[in-house]
């Protein structure tokens, strides 16, 4: 009889009883706690509609991120829309033009998996697979059993072309994951864990354990974010996005999954090393999100000291897009080019704006910048 290559971590004889060492987690946790108390304070500096403008912000970059892992790409507004509809009680929901049912249901489940403090349980979890497929019942041209858990046992990860598969990851058997899933949720729970530690094994636990047919990916993140929401203090929502971090190291993020859930690569059953890089991720996270608060802080004072110029609204458009996304991050600064661009109008009148800028003092010349190179910043 032909012997069971031991491959894949389920396939351990100590899974699910996950060995790491909590020792090396110290610094970066107290690190993450140093910055959430940071965000805590100053979440009280603003107003409640610039916080839930914070929040709408985050979530947004989180439900764009988090399909965007998975190859699923959604335009900002009509996200930002589906959100607004749910949050901001000025919003017009009758005038929306940008919200689709996809969107509002991926919404639904951020929303709940962020506000509802009760135990997650399998319904909810069905819940929340119906309402990423709602809109279709196909994974390109394969049908998908929706809000149920898969019923066949050759669930692989796989990357390449036709006749070149590289197999990434095999996951739990069918037959085992009712078994699996109970223990899984018993542990989100039940367990007192240190939170930050909590929600990197939940991530990868469910992950492992590959459910549905598709959109684990998705749904092990919004499991990260239902066990980190309840360590939200002053906000509704936590104001940052880790989903935004992993985007941003797409390929780290599967390496650390392959080399963790392979026993070849991972001889010791050791969780540290993902446990170390989702914590840096989160870590990275909230200091982005610290980052944006800054730049929203710059944007109320340049404004409050702006307000009663006579600025037309292109001039209005380019300085709020510079100042979104940090002064420091435009990259070579506006100058004539970028600015007809921007604002689709001729170079006569791109001029001209330039200068009634210069002339109110919301830019500035850059240093070592003249003739046709002159480029200029905002004047923070």
């Amino acid at each position: 009889m032909k012997e069971e290559i031991i491959k894949w971590i389920w396939q351990h004889k100590e899974y699910p009883n996950f060995n790491y060492d909590k020792s090396e987690l110290t610094d970066i946790i107290s690190q993450i706690e140093y910055n959430r108390g940071i965000l805590d304070g100053i979440s009280k500096l603003f107003s409640s509609e610039d916080i839930i403008n914070i929040e709408i912000e985050t979530l947004t970059d989180e439900a764009i991120n988090t399909s965007l892992i998975e190859g699923e790409v959604f335009k900002r507004e009509s996200i930002r829309s589906s959100f607004r509809k749910k949050l901001d009680k000025y919003f017009d929901g009758r005038s929306d033009k940008y919200s689709t049912r996809a969107t509002d249901n991926l919404v639904e489940i951020l929303i709940d998996s962020n506000l509802n403090k009760s135990d997650l349980k399998l319904d909810r979890l069905h819940g929340w697979h119906n309402c990423l497929f709602e809109h279709t019942q196909y994974d390109r041209i394969n049908k998908i059993t929706i809000a149920k858990f898969r019923n066949h046992s050759d669930m692989e990860v796989v990357s390449g072309a036709i006749g070149h598969e590289k197999v990434h990851y095999k996951a739990v058997p069918a037959e085992k994951i009712d078994t699996d899933i109970e223990k899984f949720l018993d542990y989100c729970n039940t367990s007192d864990e240190n939170i930050y530690i909590k929600s990197a094994i939940a991530h990868l636990w469910f992950v492992l354990i590959h459910p549905y047919d598709d959109g684990n990916g998705r749904l092990a993140r919004a499991i990260t974010d239902y066990i980190l929401s309840s360590n939200n203090s002053n906000t509704q929502f936590k104001l940052y996005s880790i989903s935004t971090a992993i985007s941003g190291n797409r390929n780290e993020y599967y390496d650390i999954l392959d080399s963790t859930t392979n026993l070849f690569l991972n001889k010791e059953f050791d969780l540290t090393p993902w446990l170390i890089w989702h914590l840096n991720i989160l870590n990275k996270a909230m200091q982005q999100a610290l980052k944006n608060i800054e730049y929203l802080i710059q944007k109320t004072k340049f404004w409050d000291k702006h307000r009663k110029n006579a600025l037309n609204e292109r001039q209005i458009k380019v300085l709020n897009k510079i100042l979104d996304m940090g002064s420091e991050n435009f990259e070579g600064g506006i100058n004539t080019k970028k600015y007809i661009a921007l604002t689709k109008v001729s170079k006569a009148t791109a001029v001209r704006d330039i200068a009634e800028l210069l002339d109110f003092g919301c830019i500035e010349q850059i240093t070592g910048t003249a003739g046709r190179n002159i480029r200029y910043k905002v004047k923070i």
